[in-house]
């Protein structure tokens, strides 16, 4: 038998060369290839939806109220119509730029703010880590929603404050996870090779422990992104979120409440565009956080039947 053989488990692909490519990996997962093409959509009709819908997501018209999911009535009416006779298509379009719209940019400003935060004060670690800890620690004291709700209350209900709010109250999941790592790899060897070289902390930060805990962060911003969306939701649901004449997946399901048992689409459409994303995005992050880990990376090369099983090591482990 010949080394190449022998060198892996029984169903895994042989390494010849190079690493597979992360779309490849992709391709042997079909549960997360499935969740990447259904984020990749909607990420498409959020950019570029709004070009093709016009204003039907916002037109009027009170002779075709409630109307059924239906291809009698054009691309437009293929979903139905809500209470006002406006397109469900077109709203489900228009919602989805506008929930993206406040979850993106909230998790992007709590991860920037968190991860630059969290290493600074894992690597330097003394007084600035226990700052640092300490303010993640009030901010997590008070429940997010709570004081979502409370702000909004106060002040003006927008998108703008929405995303204000939970890019502060999302900051200490970042900055525990990125100051962790950064504590962790502080003490390894080749940092202090790069310290006795005299290469500068920041420098340090940037090309020895930034990449090796970005993925982590990146696994952790995916699942976050869910957490947002939701939260995004429940406040258009309570009322305290969106506000009319803007709409997103929450408002809908807020404003066809009422309308459930005779027109089930006006609810039941945008819940489950809410669902879809949210499971398409948690079952991408596990993915993303083994195909990151070049200790776990191994397992994705293996068939579908074969992933899961027991017997399976790494083949770096396999004489």
């Amino acid at each position: 038998m010949t080394p190449e053989k022998s060198s892996a488990p029984d169903g895994a692909v042989p390494a010849r060369g190079r690493t597979p490519r992360w779309w490849q990996l992709l391709g042997r997962d079909r549960a997360a290839a499935a969740g990447a093409v259904v984020l990749t959509l909607v990420a498409l009709v959020a950019v570029f939806g709004r070009l093709f819908i016009g204003d039907h997501a916002r037109r009027q018209d009170l002779d075709a109220s409630l109307r059924p999911p239906s291809l009698d009535h054009g691309l437009f009416g293929v979903l139905g119509t809500d209470v006002l006779g406006r397109s469900m298509l077109a709203r489900l379009v228009e919602a989805a730029a506008t929930t993206l719209s406040v979850a993106v940019p909230a998790v992007l400003c709590s991860l920037l703010i968190g991860s630059v935060v969290g290493l600074w004060a894992g690597y330097h670690g003394g007084r600035r880590e226990s700052v640092a800890m300490r303010i993640a620690d009030v901010i997590l004291s008070f429940p997010s929603l709570l004081v979502a709700v409370v702000v909004l209350y106060v002040f003006s209900p927008s998108a703008l404050n929405i995303v204000l709010i939970l890019a502060v109250a999302r900051i200490p999941v970042y900055l525990r996870t990125a100051r962790a790592e950064a504590a962790e790899l502080r003490s390894r060897l080749f940092v202090d090779a790069a310290r006795t070289f005299g290469t500068p902390s920041h420098m340090i930060v940037h090309r020895h422990v930034l990449p090796i805990a970005l993925p982590t962060l990146l696994t952790v911003a995916t699942l976050d992104f869910c957490f947002v969306m939701l939260t995004e939701s429940s406040l258009s649901f309570l009322g305290i979120g969106i506000q009319p004449p803007d709409v997103s997946w929450g408002l809908m399901v807020a404003q066809g409440r009422q309308y459930l048992q005779t027109a089930w689409w006006i609810t039941v459409l945008p819940g489950l565009a809410i669902v879809l994303t949210t499971v398409s995005a948690t079952v991408l992050a596990a993915w993303a956080r083994i195909a990151t880990d070049p200790a776990q990376r191994w397992r994705l090369t293996l068939r579908t039947k074969r992933r899961n099983a027991p017997a399976a090591v790494p083949p770096e482990m396999i004489s």
